[in-house]
């Protein structure tokens, strides 16, 4: 479990979370206890993020990371700010999402253009994580960071923020055609048939066991979701049963008005 050890800078985002190095010389972006978006956002990240890398998306690593009293009280910024006041954060176990290297000297892009986002290297993960999506539900715009491949003009995309996965702090599946469909429509270029799915779909039925499920469980710091491990194992048991609608979700959002895969024949 890393340590962390300095403050970096705060973060965008609603869950206001912070860039944080830590002792295992790593730097993460670490979502705390009390964000505005409410504890289950912890559990959902890193639910979320291990059955992401399970089917094989290419994800952030992420770790259960220990913030300690001492950092806070002595970090000015280290605080969350709700309304017209602010509040410390949290110390204890928080969600931290791996950052690619050192943010002095790695960039990292949340937007390419057209002709760049051609030239990204796993295209076929916008159509993986759409099929996550939709068996998970994730109620948020689906969220990715642009690296630039090393001695290339490629880049390769990373899936990140699964806080709203499962319907954030609700913990139910509230489907709609359109949900998890991601802003730029060109990445489904590909997709022609359910062929560009079918790999994704077998590993959502084949890969995720109950068994899966209860080991992630056992990553999660029962805080995150308030003790109440009933809650999270009746959750659980419905994304079990959802890995068959996964084909049907998708059909739906194919028929919508918006015609995400117009290569689709």
């Amino acid at each position: 479990m890393p340590l962390a050890i300095e403050h970096i800078r705060r973060m965008r985002g609603g869950a206001q979370s912070h860039l944080m190095r830590c002792e295992d010389e790593n730097y993460y972006v670490v979502k705390f206890q009390n964000n505005p978006q409410g504890t289950r956002i912890l559990a959902n990240e890193l639910l979320g993020t291990r059955l992401a890398a399970r089917i094989g998306l290419a994800v952030a690593a992420s770790s259960v990371v220990e913030v300690r009293p001492e950092m806070v009280t002595l970090t000015e910024d280290l605080v969350v700010q709700l309304g017209r006041g602010r509040v410390p954060c949290t110390p204890g176990l928080q969600f931290g999402s791996q950052y690619p290297g050192d943010p002095a000297t790695t960039s990292v892009y949340d937007f390419l253009p057209d002709e760049q986002l051609r030239e990204v290297e796993n295209l076929a993960d916008f159509v993986g994580v759409l099929a996550f999506d939709k068996w998970t539900c994730n109620t948020n715009g689906r969220q990715a960071i642009f690296l630039r491949v090393r001695d290339s003009e490629r880049y390769r995309a990373v899936m990140i923020d699964h806080g709203f996965c499962f319907n954030a702090g609700e913990w139910n599946f509230p489907d709609a055609p359109l949900r998890g469909i991601y802003a730029r429509a060109r990445v489904y270029d590909g997709v022609r048939g359910w062929d560009a799915f079918e790999p994704w779909l077998a590993r959502i039925e084949q890969r995720i066991t109950e068994d899966v499920l209860d080991e992630i469980a056992r990553e999660i710091p029962p805080e995150w979701y308030n003790f109440d491990q009933e809650a999270l194992y009746r959750m659980m048991e419905q994304l079990l049963r959802r890995r068959k609608l996964v084909r049907e979700l998708i059909l739906s959002a194919k028929n919508s008005t918006r015609l995400p895969f117009p290569n689709w024949t």
